[in-house]
């Protein structure tokens, strides 16, 4: 292969469709030096800005991604607060309710003198 670089370029080139792509692989034989160089900076350029577009949106989706965690963290958190405070307010409402039973008891036992 004579042009394994441009080759590989046109190949992982996401703006070319398979008839395209084989078209510019035909005709490289063909080309000027000018051509292939001005080719290969055409791609290179797209090669960077995909990649220089996929770290943008990698980074945007890191932090959804780290939103969308803080975001369940603070609803398990809450979530766990009211369940405590609703056991414990359980748990409250036991307690008198066995402080009143204690105390009717009291009231209701004759003590002898």
């Amino acid at each position: 292969m004579k042009f394994p670089e441009l080759v590989a370029l046109i190949k992982g080139s996401e703006s070319m469709n398979d008839e395209e792509r084989q078209y510019w692989i035909n005709i490289l034989t063909v080309m000027t030096p000018q051509q292939l160089a001005s080719l290969k900076d055409i791609l290179d350029n797209e090669n960077k800005q995909l990649k220089a577009i996929d770290e943008k949106y990698s980074h945007e989706m890191e932090k959804i991604g780290q939103s969308e965690f803080l975001r369940k963290a603070g609803e398990e958190m809450q979530a766990k607060r009211q369940n405590r405070q609703s056991t414990e307010q359980a748990h409250r409402k036991e307690d008198e309710r066995k402080t009143e039973d204690i105390l009717n008891a009291i009231e209701h036992t004759d003590v002898a003198p």
